[in-house]
């Protein structure tokens, strides 16, 4: 495994980190059938670890809070606190009343007491926020942020899918005031998806923000044949509202990915996360739910593709209005996800 500083920080982060949002609590209904047990998730906690991975990222939306229950417990049990770098996410309403989600100060602050209660943790390496929130001044969102890290609850902070100037902004505004700034951004990037490369990459790459994107691999498209079709795909409204754009270009992106990957003799799923390996990109979360996905990933980081593969996987791309960076959502969340 290797390790590099996430962003300007002196913080050590494999090159890999395990996005938490398929463990927590089946009985809760909050995505759908593909999200797994404590039990169920516990072997790829271990292997995780196993595989050097110390880099672990989840939500207080995910599973509705049980996903940081999981992972906290999981954790204690196979691994050092301090070895690992643990991350968490706060703006989706946790409740249908005012004040229970977005980015606040009275949130914000509620939002980290009851991460690190769930966590069962008394601080957490990274706190970012899912989104950006219209209805709050940022000036008091980066107060806020500021602050919980003084208090020693957070030891850095980060932010999510975002527009550039967005960001841009609030790195400002953390800045005039000495507040602490922004060292990552946790946004949407893949061969399905790759608008971020306008302008938030190259801003993350000229001010050295570590990028860690969400869903590297499209929710699973890149890791198999166009037609086949798993149990996540077929309940995952949030990934089927990601990915209804130029599904001709996606076809032909996904079946170059299945050629390389024939080629080279590697699953498809090493194949598009090496392309990311290829870009200003620091660790790719990625998922973990069946025998193999670990392993497809960690193979990632030794594969590296030639200048004539990577042509061939980003040369069908076709521009796509973009998606995922939604600044207002309903205020009961958590069931209009599963509605979807």
């Amino acid at each position: 495994m290797e390790y590099v500083n996430l962003g300007p920080s002196g913080l050590k982060v494999s090159r890999l980190c395990l996005g938490c949002m398929s463990y927590g609590d089946t009985s809760k209904g909050w995505h759908g059938d593909w999200v797994l047990s404590e039990e169920e998730s516990r072997p790829f906690i271990r292997e995780a670890l196993e595989a050097g991975i110390n880099f672990f990222d989840t939500a207080n939306m995910y599973s509705l809070g049980a996903s940081e229950e999981v992972v906290g417990r999981l954790l204690s049990q196979f691994a050092r606190r301090d070895e690992i770098v643990v991350a968490t996410k706060a703006f989706m309403p946790w409740r249908q009343a005012p004040n229970t989600g977005g980015l606040s100060r009275k949130a914000l602050m509620q939002a980290i007491d009851d991460s690190l209660t769930r966590l069962d943790m008394d601080y957490v390496d990274l706190f970012q926020i899912h989104r950006w929130d219209t209805e709050t001044p940022i000036e008091e969102t980066m107060e806020a942020l500021h602050d919980i890290v003084k208090a020693g609850k957070a030891r850095y902070i980060g932010a999510s899918s975002m527009w550039a100037w967005q960001f841009a902004k609030a790195q400002e505004v953390a800045k005039a005031n000495g507040w602490t700034r922004f060292i990552s951004m946790q946004n949407h990037v893949n061969l399905l998806y790759r608008e971020e490369e306008r302008e938030m990459l190259p801003l993350c790459a000229d001010q050295g923000v570590g990028v860690i994107p969400w869903s590297p691999l499209a929710r699973g498209k890149l890791a198999r044949a166009w037609d086949e079709s798993t149990v996540r795909s077929e309940t995952d409204g949030f990934g089927k509202l990601l990915y209804r754009q130029q599904e001709e270009a996606d076809r032909a992106i996904v079946e170059a990915v299945g050629a390389i990957a024939e080629e080279r003799g590697v699953s498809r799923a090493t194949v598009a996360l090496a392309w990311h390996f290829a870009k200003e990109v620091t660790a790719p979360i990625i998922g973990a739910t069946k025998d193999g996905h670990i392993g497809a990933a960690v193979a990632a980081m030794g594969l590296e593709l030639t200048a004539e593969e990577v042509r061939r996987l980003e040369e069908p791309y076709m521009p796509k209005a973009p998606v995922g960076v939604e600044t207002t959502v309903p205020r009961d969340w958590s069931v209009s996800v599963r509605e979807e």
